[in-house]
């Protein structure tokens, strides 16, 4: 490459000159430059920059590339308003711990433009909402490929894990008829289903029925790893936490179910949780909060009075999601709801009826049926699968849509052709 750098190193020898042509814009010999110098600003003296020649052009390309990005971004209405711009300002000098002022002297001192550096933050925000539009919106991650991902990592997950499992095992002869094998599927089913709905302990069921040789012991087979249980137990175990039921399996002695009464060696992530209902009243143009109010007053001495919360509910709860519940809401983390629903259901004894509240949806009145510490390793293991998916995905994404943005664009590369 035979492009001089000392025209863009030298401030004093600079010519504005068009250095590329990007779409209906330009980009200039002076912009390169400033852009140049903060990223050797940022990177100080340790850094292994490439060659001058080398770093321009790898510069330019990524400004081009910005360029076509915000090109697309206003085409769509995508810009940054200069409040959300001053605010990023802020953030950036309180993460330095700096106020702007101190920010803007400290950038100074560095060698790099105030202006241009402010012009920068307000591209980079600029692309994240564009990216956000253009690709981040059409990322899918469904529950299959969480599953097959956790599946293919269960062995690292649960190498340090151990199980104490109890079971029931209807036994199969060792040539089953048909009606061996039909008989033994109703017979686990139905167990299945006295034991999924807790009216008996799976305890009892397994000495009751099961065919195993520990069914006097309630089916307990005490702490095994994940290499120690049969197949067809390990492969239920990777979404399964204490308390949980297995569904009906199928093995070479017969049919099976079991239960994990409890699991160690592995970190378990514990959430409080709260079962909760509520009766909410919105307010508009012709019902005021007071008005509202008053009538959460009224449906709260009626249940304090004996009057049933659920139909009550039914009967005047304006939350279309939890109304045909009798309000019910199920089992959550308080962190989930709105703040003034949150430090309510906080605060509030178990089956005390709230005094009425506000919240953005309208007013409340709620009652907090139950509070318990909940096991969430399952859903947090979920939730980090989900995440590395779809950042995998992501950067696959916005690679191929760059890359099919700059290949339908107008560049000219005017470095380049200089360059020659």
């Amino acid at each position: 490459m035979l492009f001089c750098f000392a025209s863009i190193t030298h401030a004093s020898l600079l010519v504005d000159r068009i250095v590329a042509v990007v779409e209906n814009d330009v980009v200039t010999e002076t912009e390169l430059l400033e852009r140049i110098n903060v990223i050797k600003a940022q990177a100080g003296d340790q850094a292994n920059l490439p060659d001058e020649a080398t770093l321009a052009d790898q510069v330019l390309q990524r400004i081009i590339i910005e360029r076509l990005q915000v090109e697309w971004g206003e085409r769509r209405g995508i810009t940054i308003d200069d409040i959300s711009l001053d605010q990023a300002m802020r953030n950036l000098a309180q993460r330095n711990r700096l106020n702007l002022d101190e920010f803007r002297s400290a950038l100074l001192q560095q060698g790099i433009d105030y202006v241009a550096f402010r012009d920068q933050v307000r591209t980079e925000m600029t692309i994240a909402q564009v990216q956000r539009r253009a690709v981040e919106s059409n990322i899918q991650v469904s529950p299959k490929e969480i599953d097959d991902l956790l599946a293919s990592q269960s062995d690292s997950l649960n190498s340090n894990a151990e199980y104490r499992i109890a079971h029931i095992l209807i036994q199969l002869p060792q040539d089953p008829t048909p009606e061996d094998i039909e008989k033994g599927r109703a017979k686990i089913e139905e167990l299945h289903a006295r034991a999924t709905s807790g009216e008996e302990s799976f305890t009892q069921l397994a000495i009751g029925n099961s065919q195993a040789q520990d069914a006097l012991e309630g089916g307990d087979l005490g702490w095994r790893n994940k290499d120690q249980l049969p197949g067809v137990f390990a492969r239920q175990l990777n979404n399964m936490q204490p308390g949980d039921i297995s569904k009906t399996l199928r093995s070479s002695s017969g049919f099976h179910i079991f239960r994990i009464l409890d699991k160690r060696g592995e970190e378990r992530v514990m959430v409080d949780q709260v079962l909760s209902r509520h009766i909410l009243i919105k307010t508009n143009a012709v019902k005021t909060d007071e008005e509202a109010r008053r009538d959460l007053i009224s449906l709260r001495s009626r249940i304090v009075n004996g009057e049933d919360f659920s139909e009550l509910a039914r009967a005047h709860s304006e939350d279309p999601g939890s109304a045909s519940k009798g309000g019910e809401l199920g089992w959550l983390a308080p962190s989930v709801f709105a703040p003034s629903f949150r430090e309510v259901a906080e605060s509030i004894p178990v089956n005390e009826i709230s005094e009425p509240f506000k919240s953005r949806f309208g007013w409340h009145i709620m009652q907090v049926m139950d509070k318990r510490e909940h096991d969430n390793s399952a859903e947090a293991r979920r939730n980090q699968a989900r995440d590395f998916i779809r950042q995998r995905k992501l950067s696959e994404e916005k690679e191929l849509w760059l890359r099919q943005l700059r290949d339908e664009s107008y560049v000219e590369n005017r470095l380049t052709l200089d360059a020659q």
